[in-house]
């Protein structure tokens, strides 16, 4: 199955597995809780998701890669104890706790959640010597005499032989004892993703194009040689960062996460070609509807591959439109509820700042993913604590507090209206630009369809609607031209490649 039908299924069976009766005992007895075991190629996301799903269950998490560790951090260590047995004392070996099971203890403390999921990777990759107790653990959740708290989920994950040459096969005995899911990489599903994490427009419009190039590992007279999801991920962020301090991203940098040499050089002079897409047709002025015919001319004369091209900075730019748009109403929204507190008594300024900086410290402790939920945490912390400055600076009386407060909130709703009106005129324009570059055209299908697949647009067009999206949407037969695109695509890479 893919990443996404995978973390749904953890999902239900965390669900199933905390699930408890009317006397507060769990449905399913901690005994036949099975371990789950993911298994799939590596860079594929494992690790993503169980962050993903303990931050939006609200579980714990506690993470460990086995390779790293000893059968004495896991198991603890010996020491000398003394028992009486039939009235006479005798010396036994007793063990200190286990590093992974104090961890999960310490994270009970940490954040006052008592259940949440024990993560353990590369589990068929540990020692030899751990490998008896990892066993056991995976069988009774116990290492020596010491059990994993109940409430606590075990998930651990492996690569399958052929991507590790220290891969330990498990026998029947502990295979029948988990619950098992294996994952193979999906693009269609980490795109979604992408959207979502704002992976970097020239990733996304290059893998529209090579879709073979998303994930390949291929053994070669010098090793395994790779690109995988995560590869391509951690790529954006520096891509990314390397924008913003004006530093070049060439095939040598490439190389680093991409290591297959064939798709980094080949992404390396797709990159050349997106930045000049970029000088050439000047997206921001196509956005803000101040774009000179010529540049539509151009566009309609391009090859399919520099339309695609373009179609991507388009997007690329639309989608950071509408997600400043989506971080500001999340902004607005909470900020409101917090005005809806004050004003009913339950909170005063003070005590809900002080709540909301613990809250945004724990999450920011927990190493919360979701960066549009932590934007909108600090931003919230931010203006309630200019609230409370302002308040105390110009000596606002107890009785005109909410109505100053009131006031200041304005300053947020017409943010968010203002970020609003520019998402919707730069899609009328990213439309009108198209209209009269390409008009009712397969490239035109794709803008559209895109728009829709990718979450902060779709959001955008959703919330507050957008005529020039809707009026594109009545005209073009989404599914039977966008089937043929797709398929001319794959056509035309095939040929490429069966010539090169």
């Amino acid at each position: 199955m893919n990443i996404k039908r995978a973390k749904n299924e953890i999902k239900n069976a965390l669900r199933a597995y905390l699930a408890r009766d009317e006397f507060g005992a769990y449905r399913i007895p901690p005994i036949r809780q099975r371990p789950i075991l993911l298994m799939g190629p590596p860079g594929i996301g494992k690790t993503q998701i169980m962050e993903q799903i303990a931050d939006e269950t609200g579980v714990g998490l506690v993470s460990y890669t086995l390779t790293h560790h000893t059968r004495q951090s896991a198991l603890g260590l010996p020491y000398i104890d003394h028992e009486k047995f039939g009235g006479q004392e005798y010396t036994v070996t007793a063990y200190t706790m286990s590093e992974i099971i104090a961890s999960v203890y310490r994270e009970v403390e940490r954040t006052g959640v008592s259940e949440g999921i024990l993560f353990l990777d590369e589990i068929n990759c540990i020692s030899e010597t751990l490998t008896p107790m990892m066993l056991q653990f995976l069988q009774c959740k116990t290492f020596g005499n010491q059990q994993l708290p109940a409430g606590w989920v075990v998930v651990a994950a492996g690569n399958p032989p052929e991507y590790n040459k220290s891969v330990r096969e498990f026998d029947v005995v502990t295979l029948d004892r988990v619950k098992r899911i294996d994952v193979e990489e999906d693009f269609t599903v980490w795109k979604e993703y992408a959207y979502r994490r704002g992976i970097h427009g020239a990733i996304l419009s290059y893998l529209e194009i090579r879709r073979d190039h998303f994930y390949r590992v291929e053994a070669t007279a010098d090793g395994l040689q790779f690109v995988t999801a995560r590869g391509w991920e951690d790529l954006s962020e520096l891509m990314q960062v390397y924008e913003t301090l004006g530093l070049p991203v060439d095939r040598q940098v490439v190389e680093q996460y991409l290591q297959l040499p064939r798709v980094a050089s080949d992404f390396a002079n797709y990159l050349q070609l997106y930045d000049k897409y970029k000088r050439v047709y000047r997206v921001e002025e196509i956005l803000d509807g101040s774009w000179e015919r010529v540049r539509a001319s151009e566009l309609a004369g391009a090859p399919f591959d520099e339309k695609l091209g373009v179609l991507g900075l388009l997007l690329s730019r639309l989608a950071d439109s509408a997600r400043e748009t989506y971080r500001l109403d999340g902004l607005t929204d909470a900020l409101h509820q917090d005005l809806i507190r004050i004003r009913e008594g339950e909170k005063t300024l003070g005590t809900l700042l002080d709540d909301k900086r613990a809250a945004l410290s724990r999450r920011r402790a927990a190493g919360s993913t979701d960066r549009d939920a932590l934007f909108i945490a600090s931003r919230e912390t931010e203006r309630l604590d200019a609230f409370r400055q302002g308040l105390s600076l110009e000596k606002i009386p107890a009785g005109c507090a909410f109505d100053y407060l009131k006031e200041k909130f304005q300053t947020d709703v017409q943010a968010r209206a203002d970020a609003a009106d520019q998402t919707d005129h730069a899609l009328t324009n990213a439309f009108a630009f198209l209209d009269e570059a390409i008009g009712d055209s397969q490239e035109m299908v794709l803008f559209a369809t895109e728009l829709t697949a990718n979450y902060f647009t779709s959001w955008f067009i959703q919330n507050f609607g957008c005529e020039a999206y809707f009026a594109h949407n009545k005209r073009l037969l989404f599914d039977d031209t966008q089937k043929h695109l797709l398929e001319e695509i794959q056509q035309t890479r095939a040929a490429e490649h069966s010539n090169e």
